[in-house]
């Protein structure tokens, strides 16, 4: 080709009524709705063009200045495993670890014995230091920062030097189990008591998590999974303004957590709504607005056991709008978690899939990349109007624990998993690999030798559960 073509050539440029007219020739007389048009399980309509978004502020990490924190699970039910794990984790490449006790609601079967002693165990030799840790939500989560404590104190640790995630969430707790070992009124009477010494040492850590994954693994929309967490932190806030506490200190202690999946621009939109619903409900508080601090990892309910290797694709799609999304840490799950206890290749895969995001394509680089776009700005808007309605609904239940105690949040959450159920089973919708393009075989999968643990039973207040289930289960293709 001649290179005079390419500097002489001019494309020509329309508006939106001749960008219109250009479809109707297109599509022949076809409607414009039924053919472009979507929605989302919220029934967000999603159009197929938008126009430029103008005057829109950056969303972004924290901290914008650092890439987000590579977080690995240490899930291992083995402590002395899972330690080798966490070292192999840090020295290629992770600079956070997520210690998943089993029992947990994301443990999904696995996850570290619930004591001192494991965690102890599991960090040997970790510089903790250079490495952000989380300890994820579980049944005895208070009791394991006394665990970290007590670890740091041993270490010789300085905590207001360390990144640390307390990750308190009793919600999340009360539906992934199914139980609390306390009345809800006497966890709302001792909390804040328990907790108020870490208030006042200043520690930047997040102690309260408001976690959204247990209801997206579930089933929930996304509206759903986001007014939970903001019903979820505003109980947190209810608790000390009861006892008397300054709110302005206990907010910015307060962090999420999210699942982030395939569907790309929704994820990003996501991670972008929940920050501007915690400024609202805090301004709606009426203190100065904190920074929400995000932790976001990649679906469960999207991961499909046949043909695995797709779920690469799937964790890769959900890493990149998490960093785009503007998440401060990040988890990917192994690709082979449907199987069994991932082996160290599916360990590698999940870390080296946001190495090579971080590292070579430098994601982080820019502030707020979807900063304009007007698709991703109209679905945070809607977002943001869905999610509220859905916090309204809960607070009038009674807050998140109430709701949940009285099964109205779960029902609404199996009504919204029972439709998109649907749409895959008559092929509105369609998993690669799975439901159409099928592996003509499934191939052997290697994972660890890991028995699955069961969920503790003892309680003095019941819940109906919402368990985690992935897509593929729940349409039957062997799964």
């Amino acid at each position: 080709m001649d290179s005079d073509v390419i500097r002489t050539t001019r494309l020509t440029t329309t508006d939106r009524s001749g960008w219109l007219a250009l479809v109707a020739k297109a599509l022949g007389g076809a409607d414009f709705d039924k053919s472009l048009l979507s929605y989302t399980d919220d029934e967000i309509r999603i159009d197929p063009l938008y126009d430029r978004a103008r005057d829109v502020a950056p969303s972004g990490r924290v901290d914008p200045r650092k890439c987000w924190s590579i977080v690995q699970r240490v899930d291992d039910t083995d402590p002395e495993r899972a330690n080798a794990q966490a070292l192999d984790d840090v020295e290629n490449g992770a600079t956070g670890l997520a210690i998943i006790f089993d029992g947990a609601p994301n443990a999904f079967g696995y996850g570290l014995p619930g004591t001192a002693e494991a965690l102890l165990q599991a960090l040997e030799g970790i510089p903790l230091d250079k490495t952000h840790l989380r300890i994820d939500v579980h049944p005895s989560s208070r009791m394991s920062v006394d665990w970290l404590v007590e670890l740091l104190t041993q270490r010789r640790a300085d905590p207001t030097k360390l990144s640390l995630s307390f990750g308190i969430d009793p919600a999340a707790n009360f539906v992934g189990t199914g139980r609390l070992r306390m009345s809800i009124e006497a966890l709302k009477a001792s909390m804040p008591q328990s907790l108020a010494h870490f208030f006042a040492m200043g520690v930047p850590a997040v102690l309260l998590e408001a976690d959204g994954r247990v209801y997206h693994n579930a089933g929930a929309t996304e509206a759903q999974e986001l007014g939970a967490m903001l019903a979820a932190a505003i109980w947190h806030l209810r608790m000390f303004e009861e006892e008397r506490q300054p709110l302005v200190y206990a907010a910015p202690h307060i962090g999420f957590a999210l699942s982030v999946d395939q569907d790309q621009l929704m994820s990003i939109a996501k991670i972008r709504a929940l920050r501007k619903l915690w400024i609202a409900a805090q301004e709606a508080c009426s203190i100065e607005p904190s920074q929400a601090s995000v932790h976001a990892e990649t679906s469960f309910r999207m991961l499909t056991r046949r043909d695995a290797e797709t779920n690469i694709l799937r964790n890769t799609i959900a890493a990149f709008s998490a960093g785009i999304g503007g998440a401060d840490t990040v988890s990917v799950l192994p690709h082979t978690l449907a199987h069994g206890l991932p082996d160290a290749a599916a360990r590698r895969i999940a870390r080296n899939t946001q190495l090579i995001l971080a590292g070579e394509s430098h994601l982080d680089f820019v502030i707020d990349p979807a900063a304009g776009s007007g698709a991703i700005d109209a679905l945070t808007g809607s977002l943001c109007e869905k999610a509220w309605d859905e916090f309204r609904r809960i607070e009038a239940e009674g807050g998140m624990l109430e709701s949940l105690s009285k099964g109205r949040f779960q029902e609404r959450v199996k009504a919204a998993r029972k439709e998109r159920t649907a749409k895959f089973r008559d092929g509105e919708r369609a998993i690669l690999g799975t439901t159409i393009y099928p592996a003509p075989e499934e191939r052997a999968v290697s994972t660890l030798n890991a028995d699955k643990r069961p969920l503790p039973e003892d309680g003095t207040v019941f819940c109906e559960r919402l368990p985690a289930l992935r897509l593929d289960q729940l349409i039957g293709s062997n799964a």
